[in-house]
């Protein structure tokens, strides 16, 4: 471990944090789009769509999924550039300027005003909600702008210290038939209402005075935001894994300069279980994920080395989304933390935080109950027969 990784533990967040910033010009996304060696999985992927006859990829499961996706599309553009649309860093609709231009401040200690923050972006939509202090090197280096196709140094105020991190529950029985259009309504849904919980409580932030930057997979990093704010662990598929939801979320953020009590990391026994299952590594389509034990270096430039995890493969997942012309969410599908609440699921749980000698079991349980089984896409439609109304 080096001088850094000290200094972050010795500071608070409790695990490793990179000693340099990202570039996101070298996101796997983003390198599609200007890298020639990936620019033919980019072709096939965003250009070269075909429906299919076959469930889950006709046009009619297309048209839902790319339905999903529409707020994000054509109103937040998170994946496209920071500081824009509904990730906009800056503004307020009239009246709530009246209000800020009439009002006094609102003086309230740290710790409530944490609690008055986590109570709107509840009601804002947020499944799960944590604040934590923001580490530099947390924010991107540089952006990779794909609506002008620049590439620009990245740098937030100074004085935006704290994150208000939401996790954004993806629909569990759509997420059973992925990797088709059905398992990507299910995200492109994750990223519309992202754009709609950050945008809202970004806004009532500003209107109490205080600056207010919403993100989505813009402007930051959000694992190791998410992490710092107590949501969950990074697992092997290297996403978060919460407690409740497992990976089945997708993340979003608002960086301010109001006063704010923070959160922590709160491990629940996500290293120890990942060791044991690799049912996502297992199962990956691409074998993109490792099956071995953590390291310090990613196989690919569009990783970000430094810290011992688990790394992904980049390369090879995107060339499997390309080679299926869908997203993948196959890691998400089949991991054994991906179930709804319930007294069994709940039990395991909180075994597997207090003990790892039971995890090889609930591994096979889980095999055995076949949990993580591809659903077809068919049953997505006809879940509802019998209770439509003419």
């Amino acid at each position: 471990m080096g001088q850094s990784e000290r200094e972050t533990l010795d500071s608070g967040f409790q695990f490793p944090v990179p000693e340099y910033r990202f570039d996101q010009k070298m996101e796997m996304f983003k390198r599609s789009i200007w890298d020639e060696e990936m620019r033919p999985h980019s072709q096939r992927f965003y250009r070269e769509v075909k429906y299919r006859d076959k469930p889950g990829y006709t046009k009619l499961d297309y048209a839902f999924r790319n339905a999903s996706w529409n707020v994000e599309w054509g109103a937040a553009f998170g994946n496209s550039r920071s500081n824009y649309g509904l990730y906009a860093w800056e503004g307020v609709p009239p009246k709530i300027q009246h209000f800020l231009e009439t009002g006094g401040p609102v003086e309230k200690s740290p710790e409530n005003m944490s609690r008055i923050i986590k109570r709107a972006a509840r009601f804002f939509r947020a499944d799960l909600v944590g604040i934590t202090r923001v580490h530099p090197n947390w924010i991107y280096s540089h952006e990779y702008n794909l609506l002008t196709g620049e590439h620009y140094p990245l740098e937030i105020p100074e004085s935006c210290r704290y994150a208000v991190v939401m996790a954004i529950a993806m629909d569990y029985e759509s997420m059973r038939s992925a990797p088709t259009s059905i398992g990507g309504a299910s995200v492109g849904l994750g990223y519309s209402e992202m754009a709609f919980s950050a945008n809202l409580l970004a806004c009532f932030i500003r209107g109490l005075g205080y600056q207010a930057i919403p993100s989505g997979n813009d402007t930051a990093l959000s694992v190791p935001l998410a992490m710092a704010a107590g949501l969950g662990e990074c697992g092997r598929l290297g996403l978060l894994i919460t407690e409740k939801y497992g990976p089945r979320v997708r993340l979003c953020k608002v960086f301010t300069d109001l006063p704010l009590e923070v959160d922590h990391y709160r491990p629940f026994g996500v290293t120890e279980f990942c060791e044991t299952c690799r049912k996502c590594a297992v199962n990956c389509p691409s074998q993109a994920i490792s099956r071995g034990g953590m390291s310090t270096e990613g196989p690919s430039v569009s990783n970000q080395s430094g810290v011992k995890k688990w790394y992904v493969n980049p390369e090879k997942c995107f060339a499997f989304w390309a080679a299926n012309r869908m997203d993948c969410a196959t890691c998400i599908r089949v991991c054994p933390y991906n179930k709804p609440l319930g007294v069994l699921h709940d039990a395991v749980r909180a075994i597997s935080r207090r003990t790892t000698l039971l995890n090889p079991f609930f591994v096979w349980m889980d095999d055995l109950m076949k949990y993580g089984t591809s659903s077809p896409s068919s049953a997505f439609w006809e879940e509802n027969r019998g209770h439509d109304t003419d």
